[in-house]
C-alpha cells in the first residue's frame, strides 16, 4: 500500500460513490483530507466514516463547484488551515440522460457548469498552492465517455471530452514550464454508484429500467476503483484507466478509430431503455422530370427556384 502519510488531499464530490470511496482509501493510507460536496448531509456521513476509519475527522466543506468564488475561498482556506495542498482530485460531477433534442439548453449549461467549469475553477484556484508543494499532483476525473460518444449522453460526453482535452493541454503546459505538478486524467468505466438514479432524465427515458441496466453493466465497485486510483497515482500516469471496460473501450478507440461508432450505436439501442425510432421516414422529394433539348421544366435546362 502506497504511503500518503501527511499529504494534504483536497477532494470534490466526496459525499457518495467514488468520491466517498476515495476519501476512505486515502484516509487509510495516511492522508490529511479536505473534502467537499454540494450535499452537506452526505458529506457529513463521509466525514463520520473517515473518522471511524483513521481516528481523525477531515475538513468538510459544503461546496457547489460551479460557484467560482466559493471554490476559490475553499482552496485558500484549505491551504491556510492545513499548511498547504499536495494533491487535488476533481471528482465532483452530475449526470443527464436525454437525447440532445430533448435536452433544454438550461440543463446543458447546468451540467457543463459542474462537470467542466467546476474542474476549471478548481484547477485555477488550487494551482498557486500546488506550485508550493514538493510533491504536487492534479487529478481530473473524466470518463470513458470522454473517449467515445454515446447516444442519449451527448451533454455528459461533451463535458467529459472537454475535461480530457483541457487536462491534456494543462499537463503539457506544466511540463514545458518545468512546474513540479504532475497532471493525471482518470478514466473510470462503469462504477457501481448511484449515477443512474441521481441523473436528470428526459421523459423518453425509463428511469427504473436505466437503473437496472446500469447495475448489470457496471463492472467495478467504488472501493476497488478507489484502491486502483490511490495505488497507481504515485507513478504519475498521464491517463489512469479504471475497470476492464475502460481498458477495452480505450483500446477499441485506439485500434478501430471511427469503426467503434456503429458498435456504440448498436449497444445503446439494445441497452438504453427508450424508444429510438421517433422520426418518421422523410417524404421523398418530387423532382421535375427532364427531357433533352426543350429548355423548360421538362428539359435539362436551368429552372429558377
Amino acid at each position: 500500500m502506497r504511503n500518503w502519510d501527511d499529504r494534504v488531499v483536497a477532494l470534490t464530490g466526496a459525499g457518495s460513490g467514488l468520491g466517498r470511496a476515495l476519501a476512505l482509501e486515502f484516509a487509510r493510507r495516511g492522508a490529511r483530507l479536505a473534502l467537499a460536496d454540494a450535499d452537506e448531509g452526505a458529506l457529513a456521513d463521509t466525514g463520520e466514516r473517515v473518522a471511524a476509519t483513521c481516528g481523525h475527522r477531515p475538513r468538510a466543506t459544503g461546496l457547489d463547484v460551479a460557484d467560482r468564488d466559493a471554490v476559490r475561498a475553499w482552496a485558500d482556506e484549505t491551504a491556510a488551515r492545513l499548511g498547504g495542498v499536495d494533491v487535488v482530485i476533481n471528482n465532483a460531477g452530475v449526470g443527464l440522460v436525454a437525447p440532445f433534442e430533448e435536452t433544454s439548453l438550461e440543463n446543458f449549461e447546468w451540467l457543463m457548469r459542474s462537470n467542466f467549469w467546476g474542474v476549471v475553477y478548481c484547477c485555477r484556484a488550487f494551482l498557486p498552492h500546488l506550485h508550493r508543494s514538493s510533491a504536487a499532483h492534479l487529478v481530473n476525473v473524466a470518463s470513458v465517455f470522454g473517449l467515445i460518444g454515446v447516444p442519449a449522453m451527448s451533454t455528459y460526453c461533451a463535458s467529459k471530452y472537454a475535461v480530457m482535452g483541457f487536462t491534456e493541454a494543462l499537463r503539457h503546459e506544466m511540463r514545458l514550464s518545468r512546474a513540479n505538478v504532475r497532471v493525471t486524467t482518470v478514466l473510470p468505466g462503469g462504477i457501481r454508484t448511484g449515477f443512474a438514479g441521481s441523473a436528470r432524465k428526459s421523459a423518453s427515458v425509463d428511469g427504473d429500467a436505466l437503473t437496472s441496466v446500469s447495475a448489470r453493466i457496471a463492472l467495478t465497485s467504488p472501493e476497488r476503483a478507489a484502491a486502483v486510483i490511490a495505488g497507481r497515482l504515485g507513478r504519475g500516469p498521464r491517463r489512469l484507466r479504471v475497470g476492464p471496460d475502460a481498458v477495452l473501450i480505450d483500446l477499441g478507440r485506439r485500434l478501430l478509430g471511427a469503426g467503434v461508432e456503429p458498435l456504440a450505436e448498436r449497444v445503446a439501442k439494445r441497452l438504453l431503455p427508450m424508444g429510438w425510432d421517433v422520426h418518421p421516414e422523410p417524404a421523398r422529394r418530387n423532382r421535375p422530370r427532364t427531357s433533352p433539348g426543350l429548355g423548360g421544366p421538362e428539359s435539362g435546362g436551368t429552372v429558377p427556384r
